[in-house]
């Protein structure tokens, strides 16, 4: 059987979480990752260098490597003296090797050269775009660390320029792929900033391959309170302009009292996975009580081992009947 080819879009932690699991799997990953990020040590090199953002692409470069533990802990290693910014390691060496190459798309290929990574990581667009969005209320928010303060419903999400154009290799990666996986991941500021550039949404839905949306285990303050399983998908199809996700990952266990309250303090809650709008969606619903784990702290997370042989699974079984039906038909 050929090798499965397996393409992630997101960025924040949520994609180099999933990247992680699946680096251990025989299978082609492609990474495409958001580079609308304004904030911290990534708008400070953004607005020095006028850089797309290099700080969710190094997560997932850290993620995917095959290096020795110590030079990974290097790459993600962050100043904390301010005379130097607070910078990671990675950020500079991103930075350092786009000046080298006058291009950060290169500068991309040659640091994964360096760190050996066990894939393709692609930023989804080559130039510094802005993320803005529309509230509810009319209000327009410019800029992509600003949105979640303000504490509003988001209509919907926009880049500017509005010209901009994605990765070819980003393109190319989407219309090849066996398996496409959204999330997860900051809705709005993670994922959606990727399906905002036309191209890019055009090749998701003309690719043959699955399409697959790793839905949140909480809600996100200035993003997403109150949504459902179903809103998330919703929102990702509206910006699309049409329907497309076929799989949703999701999380359907409950847990005690004390984790809800956890959460609570900070205007999150639990996304409630409803079975009968996900179904009249058409979407299939796929969960596993493991899917979670909660730390010491009462910090919920995807557990990327499981998540990972969820996704390779799915990826298996919709190569395997594909191959199968085209053999029947020969």
């Amino acid at each position: 059987m050929r090798r499965l080819k397996i393409c992630l879009i997101g960025g924040g932690t949520g994609l180099s979480v999933m990247a992680r699991g699946l680096k251990h799997y025989p299978v082609e990953i492609t990474a495409i990752v958001t580079v609308a990020d304004d904030g911290g040590s990534t708008g400070k090199i953004r607005d020095v260098m006028d850089i797309p953002a290099p700080g969710d692409v190094r997560n997932v470069l850290a993620a995917l490597s095959d290096v020795e533990p110590m030079l990974e802990k290097l790459f993600q290693y962050r100043f904390n003296d301010e005379t130097l910014g607070g910078h990671p390691v990675g950020n500079l060496m991103l930075a350092a090797m786009t000046d080298v190459t006058s291009d950060f798309g290169h500068a991309v290929k040659e640091l994964s050269k360096i760190l050996n990574v066990k894939g393709t990581v692609i930023p989804s667009t080559n130039t510094s775009p802005i993320l803005n969005a529309i509230m509810e209320d009319g209000e327009i928010v410019v800029g992509e660390s600003l949105i979640p303060l303000k504490d509003k419903k988001i209509e919907s999400v926009f880049l500017t320029p509005s010209n901009i154009k994605p990765m070819k290799e980003a393109v190319e990666a989407l219309l090849e792929s066996d398996l496409i996986v959204m999330g997860p991941g900051s809705l709005y500021t993670s994922i959606i900033p990727n399906l905002v550039l036309d191209e890019l949404a055009e090749a998701i839905v003309k690719s043959d391959a699955k399409k697959l949306y790793v839905s949140n285990i909480m809600t996100q303050r200035g993003e997403t309170i109150d949504y459902t399983v179903a809103d998330h998908i919703e929102a990702i199809h509206k910006h699309v302009g049409q329907p497309f996700i076929q799989f949703v990952i999701a999380n359907d266990t409950t847990f005690d009292n004390k984790i809800h309250d956890n959460y609570a303090r900070n205007n999150s809650t639990f996304v409630h996975c409803d079975y009968d709008s996900i179904r009249k969606m058409g979407i299939e619903l796929i969960t596993d009580n493991e899917l979670v784990d909660i730390n010491l702290d009462g910090i919920v997370r995807h557990n990327n081992e499981i998540l990972a042989d969820m996704i390779y699974e799915l990826a298996l079984s919709e190569i395997s009947t594909i191959e199968f039906n085209q053999k029947e038909g020969e």
